[in-house]
């Protein structure tokens, strides 16, 4: 009986090795992948919802612009959290970085992946409709200073839920896009008049980049990183470091 079991767990070894081996050179490029698809899908509800707004002379109203990309990421996190993680951020893939969850040697390829496809939908959108609300970049309603201040807050609340839901991941599970989503949702229903609340850089720059209205493009790129390592250190203080929970929640395992 030994004998004939070590033979056959020595087999099913050496098939699992094989189609782990097979695998892994797909793992990235489907990471990458997931990651473009995802924030592709996010400036172009987002920034389309301020284009086709204008077009339509209102009848998409404020709240549904800024309700829809909260239900955006909740339906993009079902559907690709277990690949990429779902960051679908340059600002979230940084924070899981500098929180040691997520390898910094990816960090460059999924920013590539981000801002690839926050372009493509703002390219878009340009087909579509022309150069309508600078492509719906955000914009600061209320000054510079306070719209900065506002993208770091918002932002610092953004990556604070979602490096706790990483942390407990365990226990809050599928939930935990609800509360991402609902964070950006809600973050949108109160200060989208004042900065546009984008919170991802990519989400700004894509449209930026494409209307070539860049004059303001600073302010979602700086608000949003500096926010998002104040809530990295602030998670440190609240949990410690990192848990295998959060490495498997920003690798998408």
């Amino acid at each position: 009986m030994v004998s004939e079991t070590k033979p056959q767990q020595s087999e099913e070894s050496s098939k699992q090795k094989a189609a782990d081996s097979k695998k892994r050179p797909f793992d990235l490029p489907r990471c990458m992948l997931a990651e473009l698809v995802g924030t592709f899908a996010l400036t172009f509800v987002a920034s389309g919802g301020a284009v086709i707004a204008t077009v339509t002379h209102g009848a998409v109203s404020d709240a549904a612009r800024f309700v829809a990309p909260g239900l955006l990421i909740m339906a993009m996190t079902y559907a690709f959290g277990n690949l990429s993680g779902a960051h679908f951020n340059p600002v979230v893939t940084l924070a899981f970085a500098v929180r040691g969850d997520f390898r910094w040697s990816r960090v460059p390829l999924y920013w590539l992946a981000q801002f690839i496809g926050a372009i493509l939908a703002a390219l878009l959108l340009l087909a579509f409709f022309g150069l309508v609300k600078h492509l719906g970049a955000p914009e600061p309603h209320y000054g510079i200073l306070t719209s900065l201040v506002f993208e770091m807050v918002l932002t610092f609340f953004l990556i604070t839920v979602i490096l706790a839901t990483a942390t407990n991941h365990s226990l809050v599970g599928p939930t935990a896009a609800l509360a991402v989503g609902g964070t950006i949702a809600l973050a949108g229903l109160f200060a989208g008049p004042i900065s546009g609340a984008a919170m991802n850089p990519a989400l700004s720059l894509g449209p930026y980049i494409v209307s070539g209205q860049l004059s303001n493009a600073w302010i979602y790129v700086v608000g949003p990183v500096v926010g998002g390592l104040v809530a990295v250190g602030i998670a440190w203080l609240l949990h410690g470091g990192t848990t295998q929970d959060e490495v498997e929640t920003a690798e998408g395992k």
